[in-house]
């Protein structure tokens, strides 16, 4: 009962903040410059007044700010994200058509960011103040304050333009009419870079925190009582220390989880990714607001939805947190 009532006090406070998310990203995009009806009747060749007075009574852009929040506020309430002039579809049917192109790449990055941060930073903390420890250590840095798009553009060039090992654009071979087990692998090769790219960053951060945090742990008075018992040092470090030291990771980790699907935009457009990032990129140029807001409401929802489960997990993974 107190654990669904903790859940349900969590996702009251993520339906509070997707509002005000959803309100303030709507007031940005109608601060930015420019007239979207008069951009559009421009490119159409028709820059008459009369054309783009029917544009924005056709878009609602002739309503006063506040009845424009409102209807978009009221739309969203029906899971409604609008329409998109540009791609003369739907917005929600745009996003979830690039859906599975992003959860492939931020799934495959988040676990092997996860995946080899925790090691590297198990094996660091393990070798405290040895030549492993400061090799690592000075790795992690340096992907850590490496800019994500130098990184891209470096690995296209070492890995498809030098040596021409992997694909670097693109979801698949395009005209390659491949399917089956054959389109897998070959959608495989053209995720390895665009996956390790934006996995770099993320596994420097987990491996800095999981070797603080477990030579926190450490020092604790119970790990010293085991030692002091004679138990295994290798039973002390995964049993005690490093289950113990991998609550903060994972309370990041989730956090960073649904951040991750709106942070590829770089990765996406560097590689030509056809994810939800590309679609955003694309969406900013050609001021397509609709499509631009269903964006960033669709990201900021799944940061939302993954805290909630990091919550969740949060709960069961340590029983002591208090559910208040």
């Amino acid at each position: 009962m107190k654990r669904l009532q903790f859940m349900s006090a969590r996702i009251l406070q993520g339906l509070l903040a997707l509002l005000v998310i959803a309100t303030a990203n709507f007031l940005l995009v109608r601060a930015a410059p420019g007239d979207p009806a008069s951009i559009m009747a421009g490119e159409a060749g028709a820059s008459d007044p009369q054309f783009v007075a029917q544009l924005r009574t056709q878009f609602g852009l002739d309503q006063p700010l506040p009845v424009q929040l409102g209807r978009y506020l009221g739309h969203i309430a029906k899971l409604d994200l609008g329409y998109s002039y540009r791609q003369q579809q739907p917005v929600a049917d745009l996003i979830l058509e690039r859906l599975p192109a992003t959860l492939l790449l931020t799934g495959t990055a988040f676990g092997l960011s996860l995946l080899f941060g925790i090691v590297l930073g198990a094996l660091a903390s393990r070798n405290a103040g040895q030549w492993q420890d400061s090799v690592i250590t000075v790795v992690a840095l340096v992907f850590y304050a490496t800019p994500l798009y130098w990184l891209a553009m470096m690995a296209v060039l070492l890995f498809t333009v030098q040596f021409d090992l992997l694909p670097a654009f693109g979801f698949f071979t395009v005209g390659a009419n491949l399917s089956g087990m054959a389109k897998a692998l070959d959608i495989a090769k053209h995720l390895v870079l665009p996956a390790l790219t934006l996995a770099l960053f993320y596994m420097a951060v987990y491996a800095r925190m999981t070797r603080a945090s477990m030579l926190e742990v450490a020092q604790m008075d119970f790990v010293k009582t085991a030692r002091a018992k004679g138990v295994h040092p290798g039973r002390i470090q995964r049993k005690h220390i490093l289950r113990n030291a991998l609550l903060p990771v994972v309370t990041l980790a989730g956090i960073q989880a649904g951040g991750m699907i709106g942070g590829a935009v770089l990765t996406e457009t560097v590689f030509a990714w056809p994810g939800i990032g590309r679609l955003m990129f694309d969406a900013l140029l050609q001021r397509d607001y609709n499509l631009l807001l269903g964006c960033f409401l669709f990201t900021a929802a799944m940061a939302v939805l993954f805290n909630l489960i990091t919550d969740f997990v949060y709960t069961l993974v340590d029983p002591r947190i208090e559910l208040g």
